[in-house]
């Protein structure tokens, strides 16, 4: 074994060691009895595995690597050090997050944990232990922010504090964590079930209690008012968000430079709206086209059966025809599912042991504020071609480290997806005028989200100003733009990765349609973007340049 193949096996190993949940997701079972930590003491420990690492890398003689190895080398340097860096940020100290924050996050997970055997569920015991202790150690982390000067957007701490209240509320019997997969057989179910009500009683709900605690009393009198909800306004707060930038776009592009794409799309977009607005809506009147988008009756969904049900035969569509512009296909299914909870849609990759395929969900909670026009860009954008096709293709790649497998750029996973609903409109799949002017709505929230993330984190915007922005260029509702706004104060830089991974694909494909003229194949493009896993962009660049030549 070569040492750039012993290093990819390291990495991947910390990997699953510090992320035994996520490992858990794959069908890695080694750590299910454990869970992530949140000290500031684990944070160090990773930030100096993470450079360790770097170093260790750049050790490397290149010109004794193949071009796979060469990759690999590439791809950790760029993982790791965005990793260190973004760590070293200390966003830990900011958690309070009522969208993607562990209360809203497990009782998902939990139905996605396989259990395979007796041992595995036994070990979810240990696990909700490890989040209890988890719960107490973001408790901390918070005063240790509080100590710094450096808090979460106020209605984020109260938001939070709001779905612990509920959670705490709750009936143990009723709690959500329980809601796990089917037991497997040999188990005895009910002494089973009566250890996790336990465990949820006697570690879960006090380390949820302790950190709905500092919220609540400590984290909350002083959280960011809504005039100041960026990370701009903390200290540190500018390095902070150019680590996330560089984490979530693989790029060097500076906040400025995003701004300024987002407001460069955002005219773009507006003129193919005028286009499509009269036989979709009887004018071209950029306002009165959103206005219809938003209040029309006959453009939304009045039930969450509607919703699975389309994206269903969407999907179904996108599949039959992929042969003529895919050379490889995942063998992983992709189901359709609903949920009440977490975000509008999202995408879960097939388990690594085959137990689980892929899974697009959509949040029924509303069907009425899902617009008609969206299921299908969304659709493809999360199922196929897009995530699904991606993350499962990456999942069953041969001959490349399992840690380039199931890594995760942002830029590279969401470019794609959104590069998917052009490349759908591209194989006729949209069925209706109605329906592709949703892929222009998926356009403007994706440019929308260039300005207003880099304008509330880099440029000092208030949440009012965010959300008039996005609600003023776009067909999205102001119902629907708030939760948005939201998502990108606690998330920051995460939204820019979209549309600024989109342009970048669009870009390699244009160049090398250029070199190669006749002789491009679209397929083949497709391979050499998803046939070596997640990549830094320029990386992918690379790539692309030397397969497409």
């Amino acid at each position: 074994m070569s040492d750039i193949d012993t290093l990819a096996d390291d990495y991947w190993a910390h990997h699953l060691e510090t992320s035994p949940t996520s490992a858990h997701l794959i069908g890695e079972y080694g750590g299910a009895a454990l869970f992530e930590e949140a000290t500031r003491e684990s944070e160090d420990r990773e930030i100096a595995a993470m450079r360790d690492f770097v170093q260790r890398a750049e050790k490397l003689d290149e010109t004794e690597l193949d071009d796979q190895q060469r990759l690999t080398r590439a791809v950790l340097i760029s993982d790791a050090t965005t990793a260190a860096d973004v760590a070293e940020a200390r966003l830990t100290e900011l958690a309070a997050d009522p969208i993607f924050g562990d209360q809203v996050s497990m009782p998902i997970l939990m139905g996605m944990l396989a259990l395979p055997d007796a041992d595995v569920a036994e070990a979810l015991v240990d696990k909700f232990r490890g989040l209890g202790r988890y719960y107490r150690e973001l408790a901390e982390r918070q005063r240790e922010g509080v100590a710094a000067g450096r808090l979460p957007a106020a209605f984020a701490a109260a938001d939070t504090v709001a779905q612990l209240d509920d959670l705490l509320a709750t009936p143990i019997a009723d709690d959500p964590l329980l809601n796990t997969t089917s037991p497997p057989a040999g188990l005895d179910v009910d002494g089973w079930k009566a250890r996790l009500r336990a465990v949820v009683e006697s570690d879960v709900r006090p380390g949820m209690r302790a950190y709905r605690d500092v919220l609540r009393d400590e984290v909350l009198p002083l959280a960011r008012p809504d005039d100041r909800p960026g990370l701009g306004w903390l200290p540190g707060g500018d390095a902070a968000y150019a680590a996330t930038l560089r984490k979530y776009t693989t790029t060097d592009k500076t906040a400025q430079e995003i701004h300024e794409i987002g407001l460069a799309q955002i005219e773009k977009i507006a003129a193919e709206y005028r286009s499509l607005g009269p036989e979709v809506v009887g004018t071209d009147d950029l306002q009165q086209i959103f206005a219809a988008m938003r209040t029309d009756p006959a453009l939304h969904f009045s039930s969450g059966d509607q919703l699975v049900d389309a994206a269903e035969v969407a999907m179904q569509r996108a599949w039959d025809v992929m042969p003529a512009w895919f050379e490889v296909l995942p063998q992983a299914p992709c189901a359709v599912q609903a949920t009440t909870s977490g975000a509008k849609a999202f995408y879960f990759p097939p388990a690594g042991d085959g137990s689980r395929g892929g899974t697009f969900f959509i949040n029924v909670a509303d069907p009425s504020s899902w617009g008609i026009f969206e299921l299908e860009s969304m659709a493809f954008h999360e199922g196929i071609p897009g995530h699904h096709l991606q993350l499962a293709i990456a999942a069953e790649l041969d001959g490349v480290p399992e840690f380039r497998k199931h890594i995760h750029n942002a830029a590279y996973a969401e470019g794609w997806g959104l590069y998917t609903e052009r490349l759908s409109d591209e194989m006729g799949l949209y069925s209706s005028a109605v329906d592709r002017m949703g892929m222009f709505s998926a356009d403007s929230m994706r440019a929308c989200r260039l300005v207003v993330d880099t304008g509330l984190h880099a440029l000092g915007w208030s949440r009012e100003r965010a959300v008039q922005y996005m609600v003023d260029n776009s067909p999205l509702a102001e119902g629907v733009v708030r939760p948005e706004i939201e998502r990108y104060i606690v998330a920051p830089g995460q939204a820019t990765s979209y549309m600024i991974g989109r342009l970048e694909i669009q870009r390699m494909r244009a160049e090398a349609e250029q070199r190669q003229g006749s002789g491009f194949a679209v397929q083949q493009f497709h391979s050499a973007v998803l046939d070596s896993g997640s990549l830094p962009l320029g990386v992918l660049d690379q790539v692309v340049r030397d397969r497409l030549d």
